[in-house]
């Protein structure tokens, strides 16, 4: 029955407490005034909200004037929102000043004790139904004409939250508007004293004996807060905030002085007491803090420029080196450490002056060192700037790990990575613009210079006859698919070698993570180029590679080795180590004085004329890769030599170069580092164009067209195609350089790309590289094919005897198949063979398809155009099995299946009796469907015997004899 209970009488016009006639449901008294009500009820012809924030913006002394003007504008000025939107401008919490406040309280409260000792006995007087009587009570030591006003102040500032009694029970938290009136009649007594002079209100404000400085640094910034003109607390805020103001900076100018002597005696307390103070008392305008500023300005580090010199760190020979560089961060390292860690001992952690002094040593002395530095590096060359920018940034590095471990040295004062780079990162960005526009364009000159110089070679070689007769390849190999994998295994090894990026003076310790390395990896890229793989320890072990001579003999005269021992080997993996270079080189002589006296096994080294002149940045102790291949009787260009591995190499060395100092300034935040991240991906997006555009493509089209304008008829030799056996190589090559570039890329530029994204400019373009080299080497595929089964037919018919399938009728019959047959397949094993391990298992089935299907084609026109007796018959069926044989072996099943029926064709030209030769004639069944009875009859028609049957055949066949049925008239 409670929700029958009679409703209470409501008094009209009665207390504020008894009843709210703006609520929208029954609430108790106790809270109807805290809640207040809803924001879309309207108070006279504005809404509840609206009023609300007047009051929020309104002067405190102005609120009284306001909230007589109704009694519901009366309790609207009690509402909590006001109060705690006035409180949270007041900013007590955030400033973390309750504590302030306590200490002020508690002396409030011993003053008032010891007044009412003194003071009449007074009478409590109840003012529950005044709804000012809040502001009303009197304040000791407070002026008559002040008691109706009210003083405060804010400041942007971190607080704590208040103190209050249990906040766990929320009914017993104090409301924010007894918090504010608590902070107001603190503060009050402290007013009048700013009214004094200018020199007095210190003394007036802090009498003697005085606190502590802390303590007058807390006081006068909630004075601060109290006076800001978010509260206005009495209507004259403004001057009395003039002449605070004024307070605080002679207060700050007394601490300043304070701390420089205390500075002067190495009185690290005394420095840290009127530090905390100071920062205590700045209200954050202004910009720097001005004791931290003045306090960094004064080390004797930003005034001895002169001690130290950039140009120290160039050789006389134009060269970099940073040992001058080194010493230089060593000392401001130690300057960084030393000041660094009085900063974090004296300072406030919330000052951050450790960054603070950092961020104007790396700004005033480091930057201006490196600025004078790389000023003079692009004085010299393009390549000198982009090692000294890399190098640079590389050594001021190193102050970050120092601001780290200075910054740790107080569990305070937590120093982030992340600040200490951004340090580094600040200091730089004056020359980043410059940098990444340079070592884009540094990149396309070193790939143009390398590119002209190859396209150089080339046409110089195309005039000047050759006279090397034998030169390693990849086909001289049992094994192609194995030489390349070592070839990838030991540049794999390569890329890992560390690239230089401080330059320093050979044999000097380093201490940075990049080690000297250059020499080593452009040594070992030029070891890759299996043209250098050196011949030796032959003799009887029949060893046609030897282990890695000395680079620095080698480099002269070439690598040489032997390709006609059956059990050589490529190169004995981590064999070089075994002996040392003296006996490397008497090795290498040995081979030279046993390939001088052999004619047999000629060899050759390559010429110090085909040197490549390459840019620095490419490796320059490498000479050219390929020399001619055999077949000195070819008049056309040697298509293996139109693809370098030298050039690859020198093209992923000098990107790899330009990566790697690319890769230094990889963390950089915001937009450089989207820059930087794009510069890297251009530079490998540049390798790819300059290798597929450049070099690749040119090298497999000009191959393409001599291949096209191959003649069979004009060479001796009749085994192998010349023109195709070095497109082979060249697709080996080519194949080689696409798995020198994946394992390039997997090593070195994965990490910065997300290599799913199928949008992303790098993947794009290396699909498009990978497309660019299978297309040349369909095309070139495509021009060897017509070579080759040229070649076949030219086999063929040149080895094939006018009566090779007409024999004497005494003539002994052999079984075996023709010379011609032999040699064809022959030349067709050889040329598929070389192909494996160099294209994919799609592009060989391919080939091997085409193949087959010209090969019968060819097969066909040649028993066309023979004349085949009885026991010829037999030599067809007999070479026509090993054709059989050979396709099979290409394991292809279409091919295969044709040719099995055209094994089966052989059989008509054994058949004696005519009349079970038509029959055979008939059965379309028989070939599959793979020759109609009018293809079979032209076959037969090729039998020396077939005048004598064709009347036969024909009428069996077709029922009728012409001679017999027809009539001429």
């Amino acid at each position: 029955m409670d929700k029958f209970t009679t409703l209470e009488p409501v008094r009209l016009y009665g207390p504020a407490s008894s009843s709210n006639r703006f609520s929208l449901t029954a609430r108790p008294a106790a809270h109807a005034a805290n809640r207040g009500p809803a924001p879309f009820q309207r108070i006279g012809r504005l809404p509840a909200d609206l009023h609300i924030l007047i009051l929020t913006h309104l002067a405190v002394p102005d609120i009284p004037a306001y909230a007589r003007t109704s009694r519901a504008l009366a309790n609207l000025a009690k509402d909590q929102r006001v109060w705690e939107a006035r409180w949270a401008a007041f900013g007590v919490d955030r400033a973390r000043l309750g504590d302030v406040l306590n200490a002020l309280e508690e002396r409030t409260k011993t003053q008032n004790a010891v007044a009412r000792e003194h003071a009449p006995p007074t009478l409590t007087i109840d003012s529950a139904d005044d709804d000012f009587g809040d502001f009303a009570a009197p304040v000791a030591n407070a002026n008559a004409d002040e008691l109706g006003d009210f003083v405060g102040a804010f400041s942007n500032v971190t607080i704590q939250s208040p103190r209050t009694a249990q906040a766990s029970y929320p009914p017993s938290k104090p409301s924010f508007r007894s918090l504010y009136i608590r902070a107001h009649n603190l503060l009050k007594p402290l007013v009048p004293a700013l009214s004094s002079p200018p020199h007095a209100v210190l003394s007036a404000l802090f009498p003697a004996p005085s606190p502590p400085l802390r303590h007058q640094a807390h006081t006068l910034r909630l004075l601060a807060l109290f006076l800001s003109p978010r509260v206005k607390p009495v209507r004259s805020w403004e001057t009395l905030s003039t002449a605070l103001r004024a307070a605080i900076d002679r207060f700050e100018d007394s601490l300043l002085t304070a701390f420089d002597v205390s500075d002067g005696k190495n009185d690290e307390s005394g420095m840290s007491e009127a530090a905390d103070a100071s920062w205590e008392v700045w209200d954050g305008s202004g910009g720097e803090w001005e004791l931290g500023r003045v306090w960094a300005e004064k080390r004797e580090i930003f005034y001895e420029h002169e001690k130290w010199k950039p140009l120290d760190n160039f050789t006389s020979d134009g060269t970099l080196d940073f040992d001058a560089m080194d010493t230089f961060m060593t000392d401001v390292l130690d300057a960084l450490t030393e000041h660094g860690s009085r900063a974090v001992r004296v300072f406030p952690p919330e000052a951050r002056v450790l960054l603070s002094f950092a961020d104007r040593l790396a700004m005033d002395v480091v930057g201006e060192y490196i600025s004078s530095l790389l000023t003079r590096a692009r004085e010299l060359s393009n390549e000198i700037f982009l090692k000294a920018s890399a190098a640079s940034f590389k050594e001021a590095w190193r102050m970050v790990d120092t601001i780290v471990q200075v910054g740790q040295a107080k569990s305070e004062s937590i120093v982030t990575k992340t600040q200490a780079e951004d340090v580094v990162y600040r200091m730089f960005e004056a020359n980043m613009d410059e940098y990444l526009d340079e070592e884009v364009e540094s990149v396309k000159q070193c790939f143009e210079m390398i590119c002209r110089t190859w396209e150089k070679q080339l046409s110089e070689r195309a005039t000047v006859p050759t006279t090397t007769a034998d030169h390693a390849r990849f086909l001289g190999s049992h094994n192609p698919a194995q030489v390349k994998r070592n070839v990838l295994a030991s540049f794999t090894d390569v890329l890992l070698l560390p690239v230089t990026i401080v330059p320093r003076t050979v044999g000097k310790a380093v201490g940075t993570a990049f080690t000297a390395g250059s020499t080593a990896a452009v040594q070992g890229i030029a070891m890759l180029n299996p043209q250098r793989w050196g011949a030796g320890g032959m003799g009887g072990s029949g060893q046609g590679f030897g282990r890695l001579g000395n680079w620095g003999a080698s480099e002269k005269d070439g690598y040489s080795r032997d390709f006609e021992k059956g059990d050589a080997t490529l190169f004995e993996i981590g064999g070089e180590d075994d002996e040392d270079e003296e006996t490397a080189i008497e090795k290498t002589q040995e081979v030279k004085e046993k390939d001088i006296d052999s004619e047999k096994n000629v060899r050759s080294s390559i010429s110090s004329s085909t040197t490549l002149d390459v840019p620095s940045t490419a490796p320059t102790s490498a000479p050219s890769t390929r020399v001619p291949t055999p077949n000195p009787s070819a008049s056309f260009d040697k298509l293996d030599l139109l693809l370098s591995l030298d050039i690859a190499l020198e093209l992923i060395h000098a990107d790899r170069e330009s990566l790697k100092r690319a890769e230094t300034f990889s963390g950089y935040p915001g937009q450089y580092g989207h820059r930087v991240r794009d510069t890297i991906e251009e530079i490998f997006i540049l390798l790819l164009q300059a290798l597929s555009e450049r070099h690749i493509r040119p090298g497999f089209e000009r191959a393409t067209d001599q291949m096209m304008m191959y003649r069979p008829a004009d060479h001796e030799e009749t085994r192998s195609v010349a023109p195709l056996l070095q497109f082979f190589e060249l697709v080996h090559v080519g194949d080689t350089m696409q798995s020198m570039l994946q394992v390039y890329f997997d090593k070195e530029l994965a990490q910065h790309i997300d290599r799913t994204d199928f949008l992303n400019p790098v993947v794009r373009e290396k699909k498009r590289f990978e497309d660019v080299l299978d297309d040349c080497v369909a095309a070139g595929l495509n021009a060897g094919t017509d070579a080759l089964m040229n070649q076949v037919e030219h086999i063929i018919l040149k080895l094939t005897k006018p009566r090779e399938y007409y024999p004497l009728e005494d003539a002994p019959l052999e079984l075996g198949p023709t010379q011609g047959c032999t040699e064809a397949i022959k030349c067709l094993q050889m040329h598929c063979q070389l192909l494996k391990g160099s294209t994919s298992k799609e592009v060989l089935e391919v080939f091997y398809q085409e193949i087959g299907i010209r090969l019968i084609a060819i097969l066909q026109k040649h028993i066309k155009r023979q004349i085949i007796s009885l026991n010829g018959g037999f030599q067809v069926i007999a070479d026509l099995n090993a054709y059989y044989t050979f396709i099979s072996s290409l394991k292809v099943p279409s091919i295969a299946a044709e040719f099995s029926y055209l094994k089966m064709l052989g059989h008509v030209y054994v058949v004696e009796d005519a009349k079970d030769l038509a029959q055979i004639v008939r059965d379309v069944t028989r070939y599959g469907g793979a020759y109609r009875p009018e293809d079979v009859y032209e076959f037969i028609q090729r039998r020396s015997d077939w005048k004598k049957i064709e009347k036969t055949v024909d009428k069996t066949m077709y029922n009728l004899s012409f001679k017999e049925d027809c009539v001429i008239t």
